[in-house]
């Protein structure tokens, strides 16, 4: 599908769908980057710090979490300049957002929050068997009350990941930010 070259951001809470749908939104577009954030933490190979799941992120988790942040608006910045959409999968929530969109300035920017009921991902987590089920529940907090309400949010709880990508690529326009 031919698109507009910008910077879509797709975000939400961890095993909500993200990586999933912003790989089958990127791979739909004529010109598609999928910049997944997971990865960028993960070439830290020596004094990593992730968030440890109790709803206080340490002074240094935090720091790499702005790190990854800021280097995925680099690489989605350098797409862009090659003429591709760049498709930023990470947990933009709160203060983050913010950052996301000053680092961003000056670019055509869309946001999508995948924001399904948090009892749904978390009965997801549990069949998962994910250790995110009884401690991560503050990160939907932070999307609920702390997040600015900007671009498109949906409710993905009755969608295929196939499904939501369709809508996000139909309602772009939904979606678009001022950065």
């Amino acid at each position: 599908m031919t698109v507009e070259p910008c910077v879509l951001v797709i975000s939400g809470l961890p095993g909500v769908g993200k990586s999933t749908t912003a790989r089958l939104v990127a791979s739909r577009l004529d010109r598609g980057a999928y910049i997944e954030a997971d990865q960028l933490q993960q070439m830290i190979v020596a004094g990593g710090v992730w968030p440890d799941g109790s709803g206080v992120i340490s002074e240094e988790a935090s720091a790499q979490l702005a790190l990854r942040l800021h280097n995925a608006c680099l690489l989605a910045r350098s797409f862009l300049g090659a003429g591709f959409t760049a498709v930023v999968d990470d947990i933009v929530v709160a203060d983050r957002l913010v950052r996301l969109l000053v680092d961003l300035e000056g670019l055509p920017v869309r946001f999508v929050m995948l924001a399904p009921p948090f009892e749904h991902v978390r009965q997801r987590w549990i069949d998962m068997g994910s250790p995110f089920a009884d401690t991560w529940g503050w990160i939907d907090d932070e999307i609920r009350l702390r997040t600015k309400r900007i671009g498109l949010w949906l409710d993905t709880a009755d969608l295929t990941p196939e499904q939501t990508a369709d809508q996000i690529i139909t309602r772009l326009d939904e979606a678009t930010v001022s950065a």
